[in-house]
């Protein structure tokens, strides 16, 4: 009797490539996320002054 399974290497089943998978075409630079992050917290400082 055949087998009808299909088999992967476990070291990788149930893992998701994400290099192949792409909901939105909008790539931001990691570093334009940290300093609009940075510019939040500083706003945030400022106004807790005032």
């Amino acid at each position: 009797m055949a087998k009808d399974t299909i088999s992967a290497p476990q070291s990788q089943t149930g893992l998701m490539r994400f290099y192949d998978v792409s909901s939105s075409n909008i790539q931001i630079d990691p570093k334009v996320v940290i300093a609009l992050a940075v510019a939040v917290i500083v706003l945030e400082l400022v106004l807790q002054a005032f």
